[in-house]
């Protein structure tokens, strides 16, 4: 029996697995049905399309940027398995904001469009203005809630599973997120977006059924105080409550700031771990352009249907799992870097030739889109799909022993702080290229070409790699 099916057997891991496998379903079945509702029904231009999956996708990161300091410090400082149990609580509040957003979306269309049986009821202006606000606060909550989740799965690892099994449950983690994308991906492209709303709110009553079975993990520190270093002294102030009221949200976000810089900070101990936050931080800086570019890419580039994005993504998914399970079994249970450098080299190369099929494609006549099996038909079809693959299978060799590194190298007690400290940084880079997509739309660079900045990033992840490595082999052994 291999340690990854040993440990699928054991509560101590299958119920955080299947929750996690919800949360990354759920997160992916709404981004996605939001993102392709929009571009493919709501807009009509390749810029407004680009720029709103650029938005999305900088409103679900901001939270991670923001939060992940308080995130570290509550996931280490109380019970992993209760914060599980109330994060995925909220999850069913928000997801029902969200199912109303995509309810009156679509009723908005069809109703505009004189869809017959499609149009139940035409909202009210006001109500129909309020559609794109309710998904994008929907988006930020659910951005929040994965903000307080993301540290504890991976950081409770240490504490339920042993030693040699952290890399692959670490592994089993990661493929299963990208399995679970995969479905959410499929169900997005392929159901109606009113089946979309109703099947969001259904895996987020799921998730929290199976949260109730994560074993507890409580603190693995003695202190059970979070650090506020700019509220706490306001509220030990002489200052009167009007003015403590109006100085509470300004100084809520600076202590925040504070408080990120610290967490950043305190990474640096060791090397190995600084420089592995750093290069998963670019790597879900490509990855992040990439999912920007994807919707707006095959609508506009490849003349395709909402069905084919989704197949961009599906695939995408399939690549980074199997890219996960592989190198763990090539690195044999050790945590190390050595292959990151060549993959995310091999990953840059396939960038680059999934650029030089698109910019050779040849597109649909007129407005028309094709369909998954039109796509299929055309010649060079296969030759794109098979790059996307290659892009995702090495980025999953790339990253996957990187978060080992952030569970493996820390104690215990730091553990969720660390991994806080990795979602800033990765959260800050997203963001930036996120501005730095939107900006190139901006200046009327076309889709296709901005593929070149994956490519581009891909060179300075292979150097960071390649740092982590050399500092491997540096660090006393033991």
């Amino acid at each position: 029996m291999t340690t990854s099916t040993h440990i699928l057997r054991r509560r101590r891991f299958l119920p955080l697995f299947v929750t996690q496998l919800f949360n990354a379903f759920n997160d992916n079945l709404y981004k996605t049905a939001m993102v392709l509702f929009v571009v493919y029904s709501i807009y009509n231009s390749e810029a407004e399309e680009a720029m709103f999956s650029a938005v999305a996708s900088g409103v679900f990161i901001v939270p991670f940027f923001v939060l992940s300091a308080l995130a570290g410090q509550l996931a280490d400082m109380r019970d992993k398995a209760r914060i599980i149990r109330i994060v995925k609580g909220c999850e069913i509040g928000i997801m029902l904001v969200g199912a109303a957003g995509l309810l009156i979306a679509w009723q908005d269309v069809e109703c505009a469009t004189g869809a017959g049986a499609a149009c139940l009821t035409a909202p009210p202006p006001l109500l129909a203005q309020s559609a794109i606000p309710l998904l994008l606060a929907a988006l930020f909550a659910m951005g929040v809630h994965s903000t307080f989740l993301g540290p504890i799965k991976y950081a409770i690892l240490p504490q339920h599973l042993h030693s040699d099994e952290v890399l692959a449950g670490t592994g089993l983690v990661e493929a299963g997120t990208y399995l679970a994308i995969l479905f959410g991906t499929i169900l997005a492209g392929w159901i109606p977006v009113e089946v979309a709303a109703a099947v969001v709110v259904g895996i987020a009553v799921l998730g929290f059924i199976t949260a109730q079975f994560v074993p507890p993990a409580p603190p693995q520190g003695d202190s059970n105080e979070l650090d506020f270093p700019l509220l706490g002294p306001l509220g030990r102030s002489g200052h009167g409550k009007a003015t403590k009221a109006a100085a509470f949200l300004p100084t809520l976000v600076a202590d925040q700031l504070v408080s990120m810089f610290k967490l950043v900070r305190s990474t640096t101990h060791d090397r190995r771990v600084f420089l592995a936050i750093m290069a998963i931080s670019f790597f879900w800086t490509i990855g992040a352009v990439l999912f920007i570019q994807f919707p707006p890419l095959a609508k506009n580039v490849l003349t395709a249907s909402k069905e084919v994005a989704s197949l961009f993504l599906v695939i995408f998914s399939v690549g980074v799992a199997i890219g996960s399970v592989s190198v763990n079994a090539l690195l044999k249970g050790t945590v190390s870097a050595r292959f990151s450098p060549l993959s995310v080299i091999v990953m840059a190369l396939f960038v680059l030739a999934f650029y030089l099929v698109c910019r050779a494609w040849t597109p649909a006549p007129g407005d028309t889109l094709m369909d998954v099996g039109q796509f299929m038909g055309q010649p060079l079809a296969i030759a794109l799909l098979f790059c996307l693959l290659g892009i995702a299978v090495a980025g999953g060799m790339f990253v996957v022993p990187l978060y080992a590194f952030l569970t493996t190298f820390v104690p215990k007690t730091q553990t969720a702080r660390t991994i806080a400290a990795n979602n800033i940084v990765n959260s800050g880079a997203m963001v930036a290229g996120a501005v730095l997509a939107m900006g190139l739309s901006a200046a009327e660079v076309a889709i296709a070409d901005q593929l070149l900045l994956s490519a581009a990033m891909c060179l300075v992840s292979s150097w960071l790699g390649k740092k982590l490595y050399d500092a491997e082999k540096a660090a006393p052994a033991g």
